[in-house]
């Protein structure tokens, strides 16, 4: 199991286990984090599983596909980190990802 860590924009930082295979967007919602609302269940057409990848990651990562390039500029509070965590599949070498979320996506 791969350790994510999501941190809210209040600072508030949320450990989950992640099975391998799944997204880190179904990590989060396992694991009721937070900002992740994921309306589209993982099919990348809502943005609400909007995150910052921690820019030490975004090597380790596969580049968006035109799909969900399309749809984070449709996001709120876009930076060049951002990604749909709907797409982003958990491996081994994802073991310590840090992704944050936008403050447009705090459930207060």
């Amino acid at each position: 199991m791969a350790k994510i860590t999501f941190i809210e924009a209040d600072g508030k930082e949320i450990q989950v286990e992640a099975q391998e295979g799944q997204s880190v967007m179904q990590a989060a919602m396992d694991n009721l984090v937070p900002g992740i609302v994921a309306e589209c269940g993982g099919f990348a057409s809502c943005a609400t599983c909007h995150g910052y990848v921690d820019e030490a990651w975004m090597t380790k990562l596969p580049a968006p596909d035109a799909a969900e390039e399309g749809m984070i500029s449709c996001a709120y509070h876009v930076q060049p980190n951002s990604r749909l965590t709907c797409q982003l599949k958990v491996t081994p070498a994802l073991d310590g990802l840090v992704v944050r979320l936008p403050v447009s996506q705090t459930s207060e």
